[in-house]
């Protein structure tokens, strides 16, 4: 096994939102049968736009030519705080890996990378949504459940 590590861009949009999608029906329970269009159509103009204006960066994880894993970081920018001066957050999404590749360390590399850029534009506050599979990974990292936020979901 010879993984190499790069960089996405504009020309791996395909295969981001591929991946994208195969992301959320794992989270989500959801089959091959359920309808995820829309979503995947949203995901591509997110990459094409987000990609454009380095506001996500993402990381796709090869074996040779086989695809092994994926993940990726947006940022954005909240009022400042005292605890976040900058306001600027990170939020970690899309983290996959090949069910044939995994426990072999990918997904600890791909978030030493993503945080590593995050540290590198100085920010600091890092955030994600942990599935049952991915949590022992991430707390493992040194991430934390949060306590005080909170979500109010509206009905469209």
């Amino acid at each position: 096994m010879s993984l190499t590590y790069q960089t996405a861009s504009i020309e791996d949009l395909e295969l981001l939102t591929a991946t994208r999608i195969q992301v959320l029906r794992a989270a989500n329970g959801l089959g091959e049968k359920e309808d995820l269009s829309f979503v995947e159509h949203k995901s591509k103009e997110y990459y094409e736009h987000a990609l454009a204006d380095k506001s996500h960066k993402a990381y796709l994880v090869f074996d040779g030519a086989v695809f092994a894993g994926a993940g990726g970081i947006s940022y954005y920018r909240v009022m400042p705080t005292v605890h976040n001066p900058t306001g600027w957050k990170a939020y970690i999404m899309n983290m996959y890996t090949a069910p044939e590749y995994r426990r072999q360390g990918i997904a600890t590399r791909i978030l030493d990378l993503l945080v590593e850029d995050a540290k590198a534009r100085g920010i600091h506050h890092i955030s994600l949504e942990a599935t049952e599979m991915g949590r022992f990974l991430y707390e493992h990292y040194g991430f934390v459940r949060m306590e005080s936020e909170m979500e109010l979901p509206v009905n469209v």
